[in-house]
Protein backbone atom coordinates (compact mmCIF):
# COMPACT_ATOMS: atom_id res chain seq x y z
CA UNK A 1 0.00 0.00 0.00
CA UNK A 2 0.81 3.58 -0.65
CA UNK A 3 0.29 5.89 1.93
CA UNK A 4 -1.03 9.40 -0.10
CA UNK A 5 -0.34 12.40 1.32
CA UNK A 6 -3.00 14.59 -0.74
CA UNK A 7 -4.30 16.51 2.20
CA UNK A 8 -1.45 17.20 3.62
CA UNK A 9 0.57 19.20 0.19
CA UNK A 10 -2.80 21.42 -0.25
CA UNK A 11 -2.28 22.62 3.17
CA UNK A 12 0.97 22.74 2.93
CA UNK A 13 0.55 25.34 -0.33
CA UNK A 14 -2.27 27.06 1.55
CA UNK A 15 0.42 27.52 4.15
CA UNK A 16 2.96 29.06 2.06
CA UNK A 17 0.77 31.63 1.08
CA UNK A 18 0.98 33.08 4.58
CA UNK A 19 3.89 31.57 6.30
CA UNK A 20 7.67 32.07 5.23
CA UNK A 21 8.35 28.39 3.60
CA UNK A 22 4.71 27.50 4.93
CA UNK A 23 6.12 26.43 8.06
CA UNK A 24 6.60 28.01 11.91
CA UNK A 25 10.01 26.19 11.82
CA UNK A 26 12.32 25.59 9.06
CA UNK A 27 13.29 21.61 9.53
CA UNK A 28 9.52 21.04 9.49
CA UNK A 29 9.63 21.70 5.92
CA UNK A 30 11.77 18.84 4.23
CA UNK A 31 13.91 20.97 2.75
CA UNK A 32 16.76 18.20 3.39
CA UNK A 33 14.90 15.15 2.07
CA UNK A 34 12.35 17.09 -0.83
CA UNK A 35 8.72 16.12 -0.56
CA UNK A 36 6.05 17.60 1.06
CA UNK A 37 5.74 18.01 5.12
CA UNK A 38 3.08 15.79 6.62
CA UNK A 39 0.51 17.74 8.40
CA UNK A 40 -0.63 16.30 11.78
CA UNK A 41 -4.34 15.62 12.68
CA UNK A 42 -3.80 14.23 16.11
CA UNK A 43 -1.63 11.77 18.31
CA UNK A 44 -1.99 9.45 21.01
CA UNK A 45 0.91 7.31 22.48
CA UNK A 46 3.55 6.58 19.66
CA UNK A 47 1.80 7.37 17.16
CA UNK A 48 1.11 10.27 14.53
CA UNK A 49 -2.00 10.65 12.38
CA UNK A 50 -1.96 12.47 9.11
CA UNK A 51 -5.07 14.78 7.46
CA UNK A 52 -4.81 12.57 5.15
CA UNK A 53 -5.68 9.40 7.79
CA UNK A 54 -2.64 7.48 8.28
CA UNK A 55 -0.52 6.23 11.19
CA UNK A 56 2.54 6.82 12.03
CA UNK A 57 5.28 5.43 14.12
CA UNK A 58 6.88 8.38 15.64
CA UNK A 59 10.46 8.52 16.53
CA UNK A 60 10.68 12.31 17.05
CA UNK A 61 8.09 12.93 19.89
CA UNK A 62 7.76 16.51 18.99
CA UNK A 63 11.79 16.89 19.12
CA UNK A 64 11.93 15.17 22.56
CA UNK A 65 8.77 16.95 24.90
CA UNK A 66 6.77 13.75 24.72
CA UNK A 67 9.43 11.46 26.50
CA UNK A 68 5.88 9.42 27.49
CA UNK A 69 3.99 10.05 24.73
CA UNK A 70 1.29 12.42 22.93
CA UNK A 71 -1.46 13.22 24.98
CA UNK A 72 0.05 11.63 28.05
CA UNK A 73 -3.07 11.86 30.66
CA UNK A 74 -1.93 12.77 33.83
CA UNK A 75 -0.32 16.04 31.21
CA UNK A 76 -3.96 16.32 29.21
CA UNK A 77 -5.67 16.39 32.84
CA UNK A 78 -3.24 18.87 34.47
CA UNK A 79 -3.73 20.93 31.32
CA UNK A 80 -7.78 20.47 30.98
CA UNK A 81 -8.05 21.80 34.92
CA UNK A 82 -5.64 24.62 35.02
CA UNK A 83 -7.95 25.99 31.58
CA UNK A 84 -10.99 26.56 33.41
CA UNK A 85 -9.15 29.15 36.11
CA UNK A 86 -7.43 31.14 33.39
CA UNK A 87 -4.80 31.35 31.02
CA UNK A 88 -2.22 33.79 31.97
CA UNK A 89 -2.20 36.06 34.57
CA UNK A 90 1.10 38.18 34.46
CA UNK A 91 1.46 37.50 38.16
CA UNK A 92 2.87 34.74 40.04
CA UNK A 93 0.93 31.65 41.14
CA UNK A 94 2.27 28.84 43.78
CA UNK A 95 2.15 26.50 40.41
CA UNK A 96 5.70 28.03 39.95
CA UNK A 97 7.82 27.55 43.21
CA UNK A 98 6.08 23.82 43.02
CA UNK A 99 7.85 23.14 39.84
CA UNK A 100 10.73 25.08 40.44
CA UNK A 101 11.62 23.31 44.12
CA UNK A 102 10.82 19.59 42.12
CA UNK A 103 12.79 20.50 39.04
CA UNK A 104 15.55 21.79 41.46
CA UNK A 105 14.91 18.23 43.67
CA UNK A 106 15.83 16.24 40.25
CA UNK A 107 18.91 18.09 39.55
CA UNK A 108 22.39 18.06 40.76
CA UNK A 109 23.97 21.33 41.76
CA UNK A 110 21.59 24.05 41.60
CA UNK A 111 20.11 26.20 43.85
CA UNK A 112 17.63 27.88 42.09
CA UNK A 113 15.88 28.01 38.54
CA UNK A 114 14.35 30.67 36.38
CA UNK A 115 11.38 29.86 33.72
CA UNK A 116 11.00 31.33 30.45
CA UNK A 117 9.82 30.53 27.28
CA UNK A 118 11.60 28.64 25.42
CA UNK A 119 15.08 27.13 24.68
CA UNK A 120 16.52 29.74 22.27
CA UNK A 121 15.53 32.13 25.36
CA UNK A 122 16.93 30.38 28.61
CA UNK A 123 20.14 29.79 26.14
CA UNK A 124 20.09 33.57 25.30
CA UNK A 125 19.52 34.21 29.06
CA UNK A 126 22.45 31.58 30.43
CA UNK A 127 24.55 33.29 28.24
CA UNK A 128 24.09 37.27 29.31
CA UNK A 129 23.53 35.91 33.10
CA UNK A 130 27.39 34.12 32.48
CA UNK A 131 28.81 37.68 30.74
CA UNK A 132 27.41 39.53 33.67
CA UNK A 133 28.74 37.10 36.79
CA UNK A 134 32.08 37.22 34.74
CA UNK A 135 32.48 40.58 33.50
CA UNK A 136 34.20 38.71 30.63
CA UNK A 137 32.58 39.32 27.10
CA UNK A 138 33.68 36.87 24.75
CA UNK A 139 31.86 32.55 24.87
CA UNK A 140 33.18 29.58 23.29
CA UNK A 141 30.83 27.27 21.44
CA UNK A 142 30.76 24.15 19.17
CA UNK A 143 30.48 23.84 15.39
CA UNK A 144 27.07 21.94 15.10
CA UNK A 145 25.64 22.61 18.43
CA UNK A 146 22.34 24.50 18.26
CA UNK A 147 21.73 26.81 21.25
CA UNK A 148 18.51 28.43 19.72
CA UNK A 149 18.25 31.52 17.10
CA UNK A 150 19.76 34.27 19.47
CA UNK A 151 22.72 35.80 17.62
CA UNK A 152 25.31 34.45 19.47
CA UNK A 153 24.59 31.13 18.77
CA UNK A 154 23.90 31.24 14.72
CA UNK A 155 27.37 30.71 14.34
CA UNK A 156 28.06 27.49 12.25
CA UNK A 157 25.26 26.24 14.15
CA UNK A 158 23.40 22.69 13.85
CA UNK A 159 20.40 20.45 12.78
CA UNK A 160 18.31 23.25 10.56
CA UNK A 161 20.88 25.87 10.14
CA UNK A 162 23.14 23.08 8.06
CA UNK A 163 19.95 21.67 6.77
CA UNK A 164 19.87 25.00 4.62
CA UNK A 165 23.18 25.12 4.24
CA UNK A 166 23.34 28.50 5.93
CA UNK A 167 25.22 27.79 9.08
CA UNK A 168 25.87 32.04 9.75
CA UNK A 169 22.79 33.25 9.20
CA UNK A 170 22.04 37.09 7.48
CA UNK A 171 21.00 39.57 10.31
CA UNK A 172 23.83 38.37 12.65
CA UNK A 173 26.22 41.29 13.02
CA UNK A 174 30.11 40.88 12.74
CA UNK A 175 30.88 42.53 16.43
CA UNK A 176 28.36 39.82 17.68
CA UNK A 177 30.23 36.93 15.39
CA UNK A 178 33.24 38.31 17.02
CA UNK A 179 32.29 37.60 20.59
CA UNK A 180 31.72 34.02 19.85
CA UNK A 181 34.78 31.42 19.76
CA UNK A 182 34.16 28.19 17.75
CA UNK A 183 35.75 24.85 18.31
CA UNK A 184 35.27 21.53 17.13
CA UNK A 185 33.13 19.18 19.34
CA UNK A 186 35.18 16.81 21.40
CA UNK A 187 38.09 18.96 20.58
CA UNK A 188 39.96 19.75 23.92
CA UNK A 189 42.82 20.78 22.16
CA UNK A 190 41.29 23.52 20.05
CA UNK A 191 39.53 25.08 23.23
CA UNK A 192 42.74 24.68 25.32
CA UNK A 193 43.98 27.14 22.29
CA UNK A 194 40.90 29.57 22.43
CA UNK A 195 41.94 30.15 26.12
CA UNK A 196 45.83 30.65 25.54
CA UNK A 197 44.51 32.89 23.15
CA UNK A 198 41.81 35.37 25.31
CA UNK A 199 43.37 34.05 28.73
CA UNK A 200 41.53 37.11 29.59
CA UNK A 201 38.41 37.01 27.79
CA UNK A 202 36.33 33.89 27.68
CA UNK A 203 33.13 34.47 29.80
CA UNK A 204 31.83 30.75 29.71
CA UNK A 205 31.25 27.90 27.61
CA UNK A 206 28.03 26.81 26.44
CA UNK A 207 27.73 22.83 25.16
CA UNK A 208 25.15 20.47 24.35
CA UNK A 209 26.93 17.91 26.90
CA UNK A 210 25.47 15.39 24.23
CA UNK A 211 25.08 16.87 21.32
CA UNK A 212 21.72 16.42 19.21
CA UNK A 213 21.54 18.81 16.52
CA UNK A 214 23.86 17.54 14.15
CA UNK A 215 22.71 14.15 14.68
CA UNK A 216 23.30 12.16 18.06
CA UNK A 217 26.65 12.49 19.38
CA UNK A 218 28.13 11.67 22.53
CA UNK A 219 31.05 13.47 24.63
CA UNK A 220 34.00 11.07 24.38
CA UNK A 221 35.99 10.28 26.95
CA UNK A 222 37.48 12.82 28.93
CA UNK A 223 36.38 15.80 26.57
CA UNK A 224 33.67 17.00 29.09
CA UNK A 225 35.44 16.52 32.14
CA UNK A 226 38.66 18.94 30.31
CA UNK A 227 35.97 21.73 29.58
CA UNK A 228 35.69 21.59 33.05
CA UNK A 229 39.16 21.84 34.15
CA UNK A 230 39.77 24.15 31.82
CA UNK A 231 36.72 26.98 32.92
CA UNK A 232 38.20 26.22 36.24
CA UNK A 233 41.70 27.29 35.37
CA UNK A 234 40.74 30.68 33.47
CA UNK A 235 37.47 31.70 35.65
CA UNK A 236 34.64 31.31 33.19
CA UNK A 237 31.56 29.16 33.65
CA UNK A 238 30.57 26.06 32.19
CA UNK A 239 27.40 25.73 30.84
CA UNK A 240 25.07 22.63 29.49
CA UNK A 241 22.60 23.28 27.38
CA UNK A 242 20.23 20.61 28.42
CA UNK A 243 16.84 21.61 26.24
CA UNK A 244 17.42 18.51 24.95
CA UNK A 245 18.85 15.98 27.37
CA UNK A 246 17.55 17.62 30.66
CA UNK A 247 14.99 15.03 32.42
CA UNK A 248 15.64 12.36 29.21
CA UNK A 249 19.10 11.05 29.73
CA UNK A 250 18.06 10.72 33.34
CA UNK A 251 16.15 12.34 36.23
CA UNK A 252 19.02 14.81 36.51
CA UNK A 253 19.78 15.10 32.88
CA UNK A 254 23.10 14.65 31.64
CA UNK A 255 24.88 16.23 35.03
CA UNK A 256 23.48 12.93 36.59
CA UNK A 257 24.16 10.72 33.80
CA UNK A 258 27.59 11.85 33.17
CA UNK A 259 29.08 13.28 36.40
CA UNK A 260 29.78 16.55 35.51
CA UNK A 261 29.24 19.89 37.56
CA UNK A 262 27.99 22.97 35.31
CA UNK A 263 27.54 26.22 36.42
CA UNK A 264 24.49 27.15 34.48
CA UNK A 265 22.22 24.58 32.70
CA UNK A 266 19.61 25.29 30.33
CA UNK A 267 16.09 23.60 29.82
CA UNK A 268 13.25 23.24 27.69
CA UNK A 269 11.15 20.44 25.90
CA UNK A 270 11.00 17.89 28.52
CA UNK A 271 10.16 20.76 31.05
CA UNK A 272 6.92 21.93 29.57
CA UNK A 273 5.12 18.49 28.87
CA UNK A 274 4.55 19.74 25.60
CA UNK A 275 4.13 23.28 25.89
CA UNK A 276 6.31 26.04 25.59
CA UNK A 277 8.84 26.49 28.41
CA UNK A 278 11.87 27.02 29.27
CA UNK A 279 14.41 27.51 32.15
CA UNK A 280 17.64 28.20 33.45
CA UNK A 281 19.32 27.45 36.83
CA UNK A 282 22.70 28.43 38.72
CA UNK A 283 23.53 28.41 42.26
CA UNK A 284 22.46 30.92 44.75
CA UNK A 285 26.05 32.97 44.02
CA UNK A 286 25.35 33.12 40.10
CA UNK A 287 21.88 33.29 40.64
CA UNK A 288 22.20 36.53 43.17
CA UNK A 289 23.47 38.36 39.78
CA UNK A 290 19.34 38.32 38.33
CA UNK A 291 17.15 40.76 38.21
CA UNK A 292 15.40 41.80 40.47
CA UNK A 293 18.09 40.52 42.74
CA UNK A 294 20.82 41.41 40.73
CA UNK A 295 21.70 43.85 37.35
CA UNK A 296 21.19 41.32 34.80
CA UNK A 297 18.12 41.79 33.53
CA UNK A 298 15.49 39.21 32.00
CA UNK A 299 11.80 39.25 32.26
CA UNK A 300 8.95 37.64 30.24
CA UNK A 301 5.56 38.49 30.26
CA UNK A 302 4.35 34.91 29.36
CA UNK A 303 7.05 33.51 31.55
CA UNK A 304 5.75 30.81 34.10
CA UNK A 305 2.74 30.63 32.31
CA UNK A 306 -0.24 28.73 34.36
CA UNK A 307 -0.97 26.08 31.85
CA UNK A 308 2.93 25.46 31.01
CA UNK A 309 3.37 24.92 34.95
CA UNK A 310 0.84 22.52 35.20
CA UNK A 311 1.82 20.39 32.38
CA UNK A 312 5.75 20.24 33.30
CA UNK A 313 4.63 19.37 36.75
CA UNK A 314 2.50 16.62 35.73
CA UNK A 315 5.48 15.63 33.29
CA UNK A 316 7.96 15.96 35.98
CA UNK A 317 5.88 14.31 38.92
CA UNK A 318 5.50 11.55 36.31
CA UNK A 319 8.88 10.86 35.67
CA UNK A 320 10.35 11.08 39.28
CA UNK A 321 7.76 8.39 40.48
CA UNK A 322 8.77 5.93 37.64
CA UNK A 323 12.17 4.14 38.75
CA UNK A 324 12.65 2.48 35.50
CA UNK A 325 11.60 4.96 33.00
CA UNK A 326 15.10 5.56 31.68
CA UNK A 327 16.35 1.69 31.93
CA UNK A 328 13.09 0.92 29.63
CA UNK A 329 14.39 3.69 27.09
CA UNK A 330 17.33 3.11 27.39
CA UNK A 331 16.70 -0.31 26.29
CA UNK A 332 14.14 0.25 23.74
CA UNK A 333 16.73 2.16 21.79
CA UNK A 334 19.37 -0.12 22.63
CA UNK A 335 17.05 -2.67 20.95
CA UNK A 336 16.32 -0.65 17.75
CA UNK A 337 20.46 -0.09 17.30
CA UNK A 338 21.36 -4.03 17.24
CA UNK A 339 18.22 -4.12 14.68
CA UNK A 340 19.62 -1.51 12.66
CA UNK A 341 23.39 -3.17 12.67
CA UNK A 342 21.83 -6.72 11.90
CA UNK A 343 19.66 -5.12 8.79
CA UNK A 344 22.76 -3.36 7.76
CA UNK A 345 24.92 -5.68 7.49
CA UNK A 346 23.49 -7.73 4.82
CA UNK A 347 24.26 -4.81 2.57
CA UNK A 348 27.58 -3.39 1.60
CA UNK A 349 26.49 0.25 2.90
CA UNK A 350 28.26 2.49 4.93
CA UNK A 351 26.99 3.54 8.17
CA UNK A 352 27.60 4.75 11.59
CA UNK A 353 25.11 4.05 14.38
CA UNK A 354 25.55 6.95 17.56
CA UNK A 355 23.33 6.40 20.57
CA UNK A 356 22.76 7.68 24.46
CA UNK A 357 19.88 6.74 26.41
CA UNK A 358 17.17 7.21 24.35
CA UNK A 359 18.60 9.60 21.63
CA UNK A 360 20.24 7.40 18.65
CA UNK A 361 21.21 8.68 14.96
CA UNK A 362 21.81 6.85 12.00
CA UNK A 363 24.80 8.33 9.45
CA UNK A 364 25.53 6.85 6.16
CA UNK A 365 29.10 7.25 6.07
CA UNK A 366 32.13 4.86 7.02
CA UNK A 367 33.82 7.39 9.29
CA UNK A 368 33.19 7.44 13.07
CA UNK A 369 30.85 10.91 13.25
CA UNK A 370 32.23 12.49 16.87
CA UNK A 371 31.71 16.55 15.32
CA UNK A 372 30.18 18.47 12.82
CA UNK A 373 33.11 18.05 10.26
CA UNK A 374 32.02 14.34 10.17
CA UNK A 375 28.43 14.46 10.40
CA UNK A 376 28.43 16.16 7.10
CA UNK A 377 29.92 13.68 5.33
CA UNK A 378 26.94 11.46 5.34
CA UNK A 379 25.60 10.53 2.12
CA UNK A 380 22.29 12.52 1.51
CA UNK A 381 21.57 11.05 -1.10
CA UNK A 382 21.04 8.06 1.13
CA UNK A 383 19.27 9.08 3.75
CA UNK A 384 16.99 10.78 1.33
CA UNK A 385 15.73 7.62 0.33
CA UNK A 386 15.42 6.38 3.79
CA UNK A 387 13.71 9.12 5.34
CA UNK A 388 10.91 8.66 2.40
CA UNK A 389 10.99 4.68 2.23
CA UNK A 390 10.85 4.40 6.04
CA UNK A 391 7.58 6.94 5.71
CA UNK A 392 5.88 4.78 2.97
CA UNK A 393 6.26 2.32 6.06
CA UNK A 394 4.69 4.16 8.12
CA UNK A 395 7.92 5.47 10.24
CA UNK A 396 8.07 9.16 11.15
CA UNK A 397 12.11 10.18 11.18
CA UNK A 398 13.52 13.48 11.40
CA UNK A 399 13.43 14.86 8.17
CA UNK A 400 17.07 15.73 8.75
CA UNK A 401 20.27 14.01 8.75
CA UNK A 402 21.56 16.41 11.56
CA UNK A 403 18.46 15.62 14.11
CA UNK A 404 18.35 13.05 16.63
CA UNK A 405 15.60 10.21 16.83
CA UNK A 406 14.00 10.29 20.29
CA UNK A 407 12.20 7.66 21.53
CA UNK A 408 8.96 7.77 24.12
CA UNK A 409 8.14 5.23 26.45
CA UNK A 410 4.78 4.45 24.65
CA UNK A 411 6.52 3.33 22.31
CA UNK A 412 6.21 -0.95 22.43
CA UNK A 413 8.48 -3.60 21.21
CA UNK A 414 6.19 -4.57 18.96
CA UNK A 415 6.40 -0.80 17.19
CA UNK A 416 10.28 -1.68 17.07
CA UNK A 417 9.81 -4.67 15.20
CA UNK A 418 7.83 -2.49 12.82
CA UNK A 419 10.19 -0.86 12.34
CA UNK A 420 13.03 -3.01 11.76
CA UNK A 421 10.73 -4.77 9.00
CA UNK A 422 10.23 -1.78 7.32
CA UNK A 423 13.92 -1.08 7.50
CA UNK A 424 14.62 -4.34 6.48
CA UNK A 425 12.58 -3.51 2.82
CA UNK A 426 14.06 0.11 2.32
CA UNK A 427 17.61 -1.23 2.96
CA UNK A 428 17.13 -3.65 0.12
CA UNK A 429 15.88 -1.28 -1.87
CA UNK A 430 19.05 1.10 -1.16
Amino acid sequence: MIMQYQRSSTLFKEAQGVIPGGVNSPVRAFKSVGGTPIFVEYAEGAYLFDVDGNKLIDYISSWGPMILGHAYPPVIDAIMKRAKHGTSFGMPTALETEIASLALDMVPNMDKIRFVNSGTEACMSAVRLARGVTKKEKIIKFAGCYHGHSDAFLIQAGSGAVTFGSPSSPGVTKGTAQDTLLAPYNNLAAVRALFSEYPEEIAAIIIEPVAGNMGCIPPQEGFLQGLRSLCDEFDALFIFDEVMTGFRLAPGGAQELLGIKADIVTFGKVIGGGLPVGAFAANNHIMSHLAPDGPVYQAGTLSGNPLAMAAGLAMLQSINQDADLFDRLAEKTKYLHEGFEKILATKAIPYQINRMGSMISLHFTDQPVVDFASSVKGNNDYFKKYFHGMLQEGIYLPPSAFESYFLNDALSFSDIDKTLEGFKKVVKAL
